[in-house]
């Protein structure tokens, strides 16, 4: 793609960069040629799997040697010329108007939640310490996932209630389609079973979002058996899972496929709104895996949809109504998302609307926001213009 240039302007704080060359080594040259080399606070990175994702890091950290970069896999980009598959985005936050601290969580297979409050609430002090400025509202976080750990939920939990007032927003990280294995990154190497938090302070106006576009109906579905661990449900309404889902939801003739689970999610209600669960895929004796946690007893709700377009526009004028004009959207999007814009031949409307708010970021194996693991949503934090 040569030497574009995708800087969104001094006044966002965020340099940020796109390649899809070939090669490991000609895709970090093409960023760094995009990007400003010093003053950085943080690097990020959203890498597609069709490149080998320990030689990246190793090489885009050997190139960026006095600068922190992080990020993950993905089942697709959020680039700023739009939806792209086979690519990676870089984004160079400035030192003059944010600074960062990253801390890795390692072995998520045994994580507690005590370890992590503790390691939420040292990143938090290490963030005061280092921006002794910091004031309330100053500061955002992220979170980075492994998409496969089946851990984001306890994660989550335990980091926002760590985070006093400081708002929380991520991704988990994707393998495309293939659901394999995920990686986040730290420290110039690729890790599975590991998340990052990243504090970032910032004098820019922002404000983190949520947008999705379903609402729950009068249909509902008991999970009367599951296997927890592994986010299997078996059995809906005393009935084999998946005869029950394409029952109630009304697609008893089509083939279940990602799909139909895209255009067809359903919801759990909490603290009085509702959140998407999605499926992943249904197994051959017709148990139904999911991408977020369920439990026995769990009520889920049949969804109907609203326009995915207009839903996402009017996320965008109220961000702006709150901060006014949006430097960029650093944003975290389901694949369902993406597939369900296939299914309804809205791929060129979403990404054209996405390269015109200036959307960076990737397609996710889920999304944070909060204290909650969510599913088919649009997560993020808008930047504003640094006041003239």
């Amino acid at each position: 793609m040569g030497q574009t240039d995708f800087r969104f302007g001094g006044a966002s704080g965020v340099a940020v960069a796109k390649s899809k060359a070939a090669s490991v080594d000609e895709a970090v040259a093409e960023l760094a040629a995009q990007l400003p080399s010093d003053e950085l606070a943080l690097i990020l990175v959203f890498l597609s799997p069709s490149y080998d994702p320990h030689h990246f890091i190793a090489e885009i950290t050997r190139h960026f040697d006095e600068t922190q970069v992080c990020g993950c896999t993905t089942a697709g980009e959020l680039a700023p010329d739009g939806w792209d598959e086979n690519s990676v985005v870089a984004l160079a936050f400035s030192r003059a108007d944010f600074s960062a601290a990253v801390r890795p969580i390692f072995n998520l297979d045994s994580f507690r939640v005590e370890d992590g409050r503790r390691i939420g609430g040292e990143l938090r002090h290490e963030l005061l310490r280092a921006t002794p400025q910091v004031d309330r509202g100053s500061a955002f976080g992220l979170v980075l996932i492994d998409g496969l750990c089946r851990r984001e939920e306890a994660v989550m939990s335990a980091l926002y209630a760590s985070l006093d007032d400081i708002p929380v927003v991520g991704g988990s990280a994707g393998d495309g389609m293939r659901f394999e294995k995920t990686f986040v990154f730290f420290g110039g190497k690729a890790h599975s079973n590991a998340a990052l938090l990243i504090l970032l302070n910032t004098s820019l106006p922002f404000r983190v979002f949520k947008c999705d576009n379903f609402e729950p109906r009068a249909q509902k579905m008991v999970v009367t058996e599951a296997d927890i661990e592994n986010r299997m449900v078996r059995e809906l309404n005393a009935e084999p899972a998946a005869l029950e889902y394409s029952r109630v939801v009304g697609i008893m003739d089509a083939k279940l496929d990602p799909f139909s689970f895209a255009s067809h999610p359903v919801l759990v209600r909490v603290g009085g709104s509702y959140y998407a669960r999605s499926i992943q895929r249904v197994e051959p004796d017709g148990s139904l895996h999911f991408f977020c946690a369920i439990d026995e007893g769990m009520v889920l709700t049949a969804a109907t949809s609203r326009s995915l377009v207009g839903a996402t526009r009017e996320t965008f004028a109220d961000i702006r109504d709150q901060i006014g004009e949006v430097s960029l959207y650093i944003g975290f999007e389901c694949l369902l998302r993406r597939l369900d814009a296939e299914q309804h031949q809205l791929t060129r409307d979403m990404s054209d609307l996405y390269r015109q708010n200036r959307v960076v970021g990737f397609h996710t194996y889920g999304e944070q926001f909060g204290s909650m693991h969510v599913n088919q949503t649009f997560t993020g934090v808008a930047i504003g213009r640094r006041p003239s």
